[in-house]
Parts: C-alpha cells; sequence; structure tokens
C-alpha cells in the first residue's frame, strides 16, 4: 500500500473500514461540495445512466486502478480523521507521461494549508516515483480557493478548457493549471 506523509497529513488508499467515517464526511459536505463535484449528463432518453457507486464499489475500483498503474486514489488524514481525498488519475506513460489530479476537503479543514500540502506530496510521488512529465489540475473559474491550491504548488495557468466536464448538472468551463517535470527530459 502506497501512504505519502510530511510528518502531519496522511495520503493513503482509502479502505472499508473508512465506509463510515467517509460518508459522514461527504454527508457534511454535501452542499459545500456539490457545485464542484463531476456529475453524469443524460446522453439519450433510451440510454441508462450509471447510479453512483457503493463505498465497496468504489474501494475495488480504486484497487484495481492502481494496481494497473493507471490512477491512485488517496484519503486526506490529519492523524485517524479523514479530511478529504485526492487523485491522481488518467495516467499515460509512454510518448505522454502525464496524468491529471482531482480533490476535495472539508469544509472545515479549507484554506489551512492541508490541500495545498497534499497536491504538494501527490506531485511529487508522480514526479519522482512514477518519472510523469505533464500534470493538471482543471478547476471551474470561480473556484478561487482551488485555483489558489494549483498556484501556491508551482502549476501555472494554460488556458481555458470550454465545456470541458459536467459538473453540477452542466457542461461547464474549466481553467487548466500545468506542471511539468523538469527532471525529465
Amino acid at each position: 500500500m502506497i501512504e505519502l506523509t510530511d510528518g502531519h497529513i496522511t495520503l493513503r488508499p482509502l479502505t472499508y473500514s473508512d465506509r463510515r467515517q467517509w460518508l459522514l464526511v461527504r454527508t457534511a459536505n454535501r452542499d459545500w461540495l456539490g457545485k464542484w463535484e463531476a456529475t453524469i449528463p443524460k446522453i439519450s432518453k433510451g440510454e441508462l445512466t450509471k447510479s453512483a457507486l457503493s463505498f465497496t464499489k468504489m474501494i475495488r475500483a480504486f484497487r484495481r486502478e492502481q494496481q494497473a498503474g493507471r490512477s491512485f486514489s488517496f484519503g486526506i488524514f490529519i492523524g485517524p480523521n479523514l479530511i478529504g481525498q485526492i487523485n491522481l488519475g488518467g495516467i499515460i506513460y509512454g510518448a505522454l507521461r502525464g496524468a491529471h489530479i482531482g480533490y476535495w476537503i472539508d469544509r472545515n479543514y479549507a484554506n489551512r494549508g492541508y490541500m495545498t500540502s497534499s497536491v504538494n506530496m501527490v506531485t511529487d510521488f508522480a514526479f519522482k516515483e512514477l518519472e510523469l512529465h505533464r500534470i493538471e489540475i482543471n478547476i471551474r473559474p470561480e473556484n478561487d480557493p482551488s485555483i489558489r491550491v494549483a498556484e501556491k504548488c508551482g502549476y501555472r495557468f494554460e488556458g481555458l478548457r470550454p465545456r470541458y466536464l459536467h459538473i453540477d448538472g452542466a457542461w461547464r468551463d474549466h481553467h487548466c493549471f500545468v506542471r511539468e517535470n523538469i527532471a525529465i527530459n
């Protein structure tokens, strides 16, 4: 199991035993996170959309993706307390060697530097351990706190991605922030 720490924050894969805590944090933050959460668009009248994954299925999917090297998902912990989640996903090797980072945090822990530390730890892992070249963080333009996190972590604004992701029920524009691994030629 991959575990990252800076001595105060621990990033580790969620386990089945984290279910109760994860559900409590997500439920308590439903309104706080809702306007930033990905949603599944209705494609056609005849097509059924997938329902939300159960926690057990989510953990199984995270494990499969990590074993395949396609994504790494971590719970963010302060001591025993789950305060958020961060994902390094969409990993592509070969000539691109890139990925993207997505995250959320409990409103009670926002604006305290925890997400900045978490993004830095995941970025270091991606660059040093996986030897990735490029990481993107795509953020809705009105999400100023998340933009500050990306900028504090050395990500630079690359451009606008119109209607990039389906968020909170509609296709939403995103600002793309990028960081490159200068240690790789």
